[in-house]
């Protein structure tokens, strides 16, 4: 697949068009380093990404938010 093809299908979840074209840059790199970890095929590491991708973006279409994640406490100055 190729950057513009991938950009598309970002769109298509839901991207911002503005963000496509340098999120699918990234998950290009993430995709191979992915399937060097993995012992997959970039194909496969890419088809994962873009489902989590989705999922993200369904998520945050429906206001639902990850439970269980808190932000971390501020750092305190001391005088």
């Amino acid at each position: 697949m190729e950057q513009a093809q991938i950009a598309k299908v970002l769109v298509s979840l839901g991207c911002p068009p503005e963000k496509s074209e340098g999120m699918a840059a990234q998950l290009l790199r993430r995709a191979v380093q992915l399937a060097r970890e993995k012992n997959r095929t970039p194909e496969q590491a890419m088809a994962h990404l873009l489902q989590l991708m989705s999922q993200g973006w369904a998520s945050a279409a429906s206001g639902s938010t990850t439970s269980g994640l808190r932000s971390a406490p501020a750092a305190s100055s001391s005088s």
